[in-house]
């Protein structure tokens, strides 16, 4: 199963960075993968957004997902699935560090088309892009102070 992992450290609490994760309707503003979704999150929350396809340059994919974890201030979840083809668990996870929070933040791939993935494109294709969605959350934060 391939799986995507990254981490950065924001200079903000926990709860500040929940914020914004949680923050669905938000994400158009600042989120350069997720980029379109609605609503706050919580536990079995069904949102449809809308993703950079990492797969297929230029072009995006609107899925239906749910939130499968929802620990406010801790960690954030959804699944999606395309029978056969697709099932993904996108995560962040959120630790106290100092005065700041280590993300822990990644994806969970199965299916026929995850299968085809090696790790050199995960590495190349993917892994930025989460590694870029890190980047932009930090800015978020600090914008909204």
């Amino acid at each position: 199963m391939p799986r995507i992992r990254t981490d950065a450290f924001i200079a903000a609490r926990p709860q500040r960075v929940w914020d914004v994760l949680a923050d669905f309707d938000s994400y158009a503003l600042w989120n350069p993968l997720n980029i379109r979704a609605q609503g706050q999150a919580h536990l079995g929350l069904k949102v449809v957004m809308t993703f950079v396809n990492l797969a297929r340059a230029g072009t995006t994919v609107t899925q239906t997902v749910t939130v499968t974890t929802c620990d406010p201030g801790r960690a954030l979840a959804w699944s999606g699935v395309v029978p056969l083809l697709f099932k993904g668990r996108h995560h962040f996870a959120l630790q106290a560090e100092g005065e700041g929070t280590r993300l822990l933040h990644g994806e969970d791939l199965g299916g026929l088309i995850p299968a085809t993935f090696s790790p050199r494109q995960i590495a190349q294709d993917f892994t930025p892009a989460y590694e870029a969605v890190n980047v932009a959350l930090a800015a978020r934060v600090q914008a909204l102070g």
